[in-house]
């Protein structure tokens, strides 16, 4: 199980402050819409320059018809990214519009349920249950030729047990009382139990005063 540091702070140079401390580490570092709009490829060339061992996931959960889907990230190609995230909903044509192009693109990851949703508030938008639903894109995600899915801790072992793919699990808490802005988090125990592959962790890094500190804490923890 791979750890991805979420650099979701409120400012480019904090961002890179906060890498500047983990440079040791080789692990994957998250790149999101907000941090990506602000800031750029340059943002994506700085992380680089501070340890090229680091590897980027740009999380873009790309949502629209198959031919934008494609050319978008026939773009993101050139990035020097290594892993980019598009939504299971948009579909399989969608799906295998991206999957399908050709040279050296990243591993792409198909989102299935976001971690801000709970049953309650899950099931009046999509008319099923998360689990149900996050299975039911993972198997469409396979057949349209992703490496992995995003899902939460509580998804991936059913997900991992009925098809090949990877999974990547955000809301990643070491104390699951300071939930934030998520509903279904779990600590990196739970994920390395659910089998995930990916752990994304935020939060519980950065606002650390020693952020260096919990990084290698996790890191132990998922390595026993």
């Amino acid at each position: 199980m791979q750890l991805c540091v979420a650099l979701d702070m409120e400012s480019r140079a904090q961002n890179l402050a906060l890498l500047d401390k983990l440079s040791s580490f080789e692990i994957w570092v998250k790149v999101g819409l907000r941090s990506f709009i602000r800031d750029g490829k340059e943002f994506l060339e700085q992380i680089k320059a501070i340890n090229p061992r680091f590897k980027i996931f740009l999380d873009l959960k790309l949502y629209d018809i198959p031919n934008t889907m494609r050319t978008a990230v026939e773009e993101c190609n050139h990035l020097g990214i290594d892993l980019l995230t598009i939504h299971a909903s948009a579909g399989v044509e969608a799906m295998r519009a991206v999957t399908s192009l050709g040279g050296d693109k990243p591993l792409i990851f198909a989102v299935t349920a976001l971690t801000s949703f709970d049953d309650p508030s899950f099931v009046p938008v999509y008319n099923a249950p998360i689990q149900t639903h996050a299975q039911t894109l993972a198997l469409l995600a396979q057949e349209g030729g992703c490496d992995g899915v995003v899902c939460s801790v509580f998804e991936s072992l059913h997900i991992k047990n009925t098809t090949s793919l990877l999974t990547l699990t955000p809301g990643i808490r070491l104390d699951l009382q300071h939930t934030q802005d998520q509903k279904r988090v779990a600590t990196p125990r739970n994920a390395k139990e659910a089998l995930a592959d990916f752990i994304v962790v935020g939060r519980p890094i950065y606002n650390d005063a020693n952020p260096a500190k919990i990084a290698q804490q996790i890191l132990d923890e998922i390595a026993q």
